[in-house]
């Protein structure tokens, strides 16, 4: 339980106002409950004419006896009067009206605490999934190239769902259940101690029933997860790759995997499922079996000749008895409902606690502008793995420049141009731009001055219009379709039937790749960014779309400077500079004529491309 309750302090503290409406409440529909049911005391004795005791007022500041034998007392003086005044048959009515008003009154308050909870439900669940979906903002890539996608959808998506209906749906049933019994059992010792310490006694071996089986629940319940998770990244990694599979005939291979996850899945969450519908059965019989022995040792009190409870007052006893029970049972479901949430939590946490290594500065210098150089320094770079990517890069970029870097795959090239925009940190040397390391100025103030387009087109299910101006506020329509003319896309984005506002689907899929790349061009030319990052932007493009794509990053290469990662050497023959990467290192460097003449490792790239 210290884990529930840790997780309870973290998220229900703005919602403690709610809280205490809740205890106010609760404490009222327990009263009346208790008031209501005590009624039933004289309408028994009205009923079956049982008591035939003569009751005198006793002064509410007498000393003579208690202040409960004294309530009692004026009660049934009051209720014995009345039936002389008014008849047995109109006190008996009068006292199931004011039953069924009290009774009101309980149902009121009690649907009260429950409404006044929906707000502290919900509210929690909306600020978890804010604050794993801020975590997953701010998490470097790194993070995501060592996790599955569909795992982090599933934590999302099935063990929020969890924690929402194992730990925030019991806190409603921690606020009402002990002041139910707190004030239940008050009122069992008011009117039997002997009884109420007989009852007692049971208690220890129900609560240690409960917990015994509630902790292998969570065991089970943490297995039941992994393989959700496990379900939900086969089903993101066979929509993203229908192709392959359809391609190679791999459909009933696919099947096969799937099949066997969800059978894991079945068995595993059929035995999560059949502990958890014990929890209503136990508490059913073990909440029985206190009934029949408190009635067998009630019935014996009563029966004895020195009774110390009368049959009315004892069946009201019974039903104040069988009022403990739903409390107790709903604790019990609590037990096995608790574990399932606590392991769905400790998965959330896992990417809570992830720790992130791209670190603000605490007081950054500031960076509003690109006037001078950008610098490599003795730069290294290693992943957490150890294999290491980039070794000893000194490399100067001069603002207005055009810098290509080309290598084979896997030789570092994207890794090199990642570390300007900080989307990972140097293992050792520095990168500065105008003499500032980057890790001394803020990430806000780095990326704004940076564009980037991918040779993948990271697009979004919006409208084109949407997309172009992402990420740049208040961006005007005049403004957007500026943008999309310098980038050739003005055209045929009006030749779709919706202009503008036509939605282009998942990552763009209603459009061509060309087209794809031209709206992130366009992107990035709103952007208006001094230092402008193309990572093989033309390499997956036919002639036709390369050509389109080529002449709108001309335009958007003017006047700014340029890192290009170039596949086809075609496209880099005008660069200032030629940078050539093997192994995470630089082995040539130079303008496209020098490096050919050179005949080293640049020329052969050339020559592999010719033929």
């Amino acid at each position: 339980m210290k884990d529930f309750w840790s997780i309870i302090r973290r998220y229900v503290k703005p919602y403690r106002g709610y809280l205490g409406g809740s205890v106010l409440l609760n404490v009222l529909s327990a009263i009346f409950n208790v008031f209501s049911f005590s009624l039933l005391i004289p309408i028994l004795q009205i009923l079956f004419n049982i008591n035939e005791m003569h009751y005198e007022f006793i002064p509410w500041d007498s000393a003579s006896a208690g202040l409960k034998d004294i309530a009692v007392n004026n009660l049934y003086w009051f209720v014995t009067g009345a039936m002389d005044k008014w008849g047995a048959g109109n006190v008996l009515l009068a006292l199931c009206v004011v039953l069924s008003a009290l009774t009101a009154l309980k149902t009121a308050c009690y649907f009260g605490s429950t409404a006044v909870m929906v707000p502290i439900r919900t509210g929690i669940v909306k600020d978890l999934r804010m604050e794993i979906y801020r975590k997953i903002l701010s998490l470097p890539l790194g993070y995501f190239s060592q996790e599955r996608k569909g795992d982090i959808i599933a934590r999302m998506s099935g063990d929020v769902q969890e924690v929402e209906t194992s730990i925030t749906a019991t806190l409603d049933m921690l606020i009402k259940n002990p002041i139910l019994l707190i004030i239940y059992i008050s009122t069992l010792i008011a009117i039997s101690w002997q009884l109420t310490v007989f009852v007692l006694v049971f208690a220890p071996a129900v609560i240690w029933l409960m917990g015994f089986i509630g902790r292998k629940l969570r065991r089970q319940s943490t297995e039941a997860q992994v393989l959700w998770s496990d379900t939900m990244s086969q089903v993101e990694e066979t929509l993203g790759g229908l192709r392959i599979i359809k391609a190679f005939l791999a459909e009933k291979k696919m099947e096969g995997r799937f099949d066997g996850i969800t059978g894991a899945m079945k068995s595993k969450s059929s035995r999560v499922a059949t502990r958890q519908a014990l929890a209503h059965p136990v508490s059913e019989f073990m909440g029985t079996v206190v009934i029949a022995i408190v009635l067998w040792f009630g019935g014996t009190l009563i029966l004895g000749e020195r009774s110390v409870i009368d049959a009315p007052t004892f069946i009201f006893y019974m039903v104040m008895l069988y009022n403990i029970i739903q409390p107790i049972k709903e604790f019990s479901k609590a037990a096995y409902g608790i574990p399932k949430g606590l392991a769905s939590m400790s998965r959330i946490d896992a990417i809570l606690d992830a720790k992130n290594p791209i670190v603000e500065p605490a007081s950054p210098k500031p960076l509003r502008e690109f006037k001078d150089k950008i610098e490599f320094k003795d730069v290294s770079f290693h992943y957490e793995d150890g294999r290491e990517v980039l070794s000893h890069i000194n490399l100067v970029i001069p603002k207005g420049s055009t810098i290509a870097i080309v290598g084979a795959s896997g030789s570092g090239k994207s890794t090199l141009v990642d570390l300007i925009p900080r989307f990972y940190d140097v293992t050792s040397g520095s990168v500065s731009i105008d003499g500032t390391d980057i890790k001394d100025v803020s990430l806000r103030d780095l990326r704004g001055l940076i564009g980037n387009v991918n040779q993948e087109s990271i697009l979004f299910n919006d409208s084109i219009y949407n997309n172009i101006a992402f990420g740049v506020e208040k961006a005007g329509r005049e403004e957007v379709e500026a943008a999309a003319k310098v980038a050739n896309a003005h055209e045929f984005i009006m030749e779709k039937e919706d202009g503008y506002d036509t939605n282009i689907g998942d990552r763009g899929v209603k459009l061509s790749g060309g087209q794809r790349q031209r709206i992130s061009i366009a992107r990035a030319i709103l952007k208006n960014p001094p230092i402008l990052i193309l990572d093989e932007a033309t390499a997956s493009l036919d002639t036709e779309s390369e050509r389109s794509v080529q002449d709108a990053l001309d335009r958007l290469m003017a006047s700014r400077t340029t890192i290009a990662i170039a596949h086809r050497l075609s496209t880099i023959r005008g660069a200032d500079e030629i940078i050539v990467i093997d192994e995470g290192r630089i082995v040539e460097r130079g303008r496209h004529e020098d490096l050919l003449a050179l005949g080293g490792y640049y020329r052969k790239l050339y020559d592999m491309q010719s033929l």
